[in-house]
């Protein structure tokens, strides 16, 4: 019987989890901020679409973009609109202000020339 041998082994496993603890949260959080920033790519893109939609419809193309975001995101996004293109900027929740800022979305959506009448 040799009882004291496996006990360190235990011990060694533990200290070795304990070791690659913070590199396992380093890429969830790196996880998180990559989904994060493609969900503001999605959402920015749906609301320059559906403003540039307003505008060819003859509505107001800031309230359609506006109105196509989730409520939680509207406070965290910017509409442009110059002449007939539509800008959307969202910009991620994301615990890290400098990386939210840096993984800003940003589409725009063109509603053509004006029509002739």
């Amino acid at each position: 019987m040799n009882r004291g041998h496996g006990s360190g082994e235990g011990g060694q496993a533990t200290i070795e989890f304990v070791a690659l603890l913070p590199l396992v949260v380093a890429l969830a959080l790196a996880a998180a901020a990559i989904l994060a920033g493609h969900s503001a790519a999605e959402q920015a893109g749906q609301a320059a679409q559906a403003g540039a939609m307003a505008m060819l419809q003859g509505g107001d193309p800031r309230e359609a973009a506006r109105h196509a975001l989730p409520t939680g995101v509207r406070n965290r996004t910017t509409i442009d609109i110059e002449g007939r293109r539509v800008t959307v900027s969202v910009r991620p929740r994301l615990p890290v202000e400098p990386l939210a800022a840096t993984l800003t979305a940003r589409a725009t959506a063109d509603a053509g020339p004006r029509a002739s009448p």
